[in-house]
């Protein structure tokens, strides 16, 4: 699995006496290029990444990737989730518990506004900048496990890169990209080394 971060839209309102209060946002915008990640590439959402996983899976919300603090679920209508232009909007109704209430104190007050995604990549696809020279990956379609409202990233400049070995392994990268940004000669493993203790390093430092 892999996790992405991103400066969310997200609010808390505060409810009336028919209606309970309510966490809104978004937890992923599309096309919109991420910071440098690893010091290597940028990635990017196109429209359409989450329409698969959202008719099939029962998604949770949880509070900074903690399942001991759950905000909601699709099965049970306490998550409600679409795709539309602008990227992947959320409604989560929190529970009235200790973790739901601290959540929405949070929240209202902008102590917490990003929101960070977890999931699995199915289909992506990786290219280079004419003019910049850059490689992009763009996910294409991806299988969606939870949404989070998340405190900050452990590095703003990795925002996308903070993993750990629960999470699994860094994305997969083609050939043709190792070598570019291997220097133009190095061997894939070295890069894959480079990538290894790049990880290793956020980690330890998370």
């Amino acid at each position: 699995m892999e996790r992405s971060v991103f400066q969310a839209e997200l609010r808390a309102t505060n409810g009336s006496a028919d209606a309970a209060p309510m966490i809104q946002g978004y937890a992923a915008v599309f096309n919109q290029l991420s910071v440098v990640l690893y010091g290597m590439f940028r990635e990017q959402i196109a429209p359409g990444a989450f329409a698969e996983t959202l008719q099939r899976d029962d998604i949770r919300s949880l509070w900074n990737h903690n399942d001991d603090f759950p905000l909601g679920r699709k099965a049970n209508g306490t998550l409600r989730l679409q795709e539309d232009p602008h990227g992947l909007y959320i409604e989560n109704d929190p529970p009235d518990t200790q973790a739901g209430r601290d959540a929405l104190v949070s929240i209202r007050r902008q102590d917490v506004n990003q929101m960070s995604f977890m999931f699995d990549t199915l289909v992506d696809d990786w290219s280079e900048d004419s003019g910049s020279g850059q490689i992009i990956r763009t996910l294409y379609k991806v299988k969606l496990y939870e949404v989070s409202p998340v405190t900050f990233p452990a590095y703003p400049a990795t925002v996308v890169g903070v993993r750990n070995e629960k999470l699994g392994a860094l994305p997969k990268v083609p050939d043709w990209v190792q070598a570019r940004l291997s220097g133009h000669g190095a061997e894939p493993a070295q890069v894959r080394l480079a990538l290894r203790r790049r990880r290793l390093d956020i980690t330890s430092r998370q």
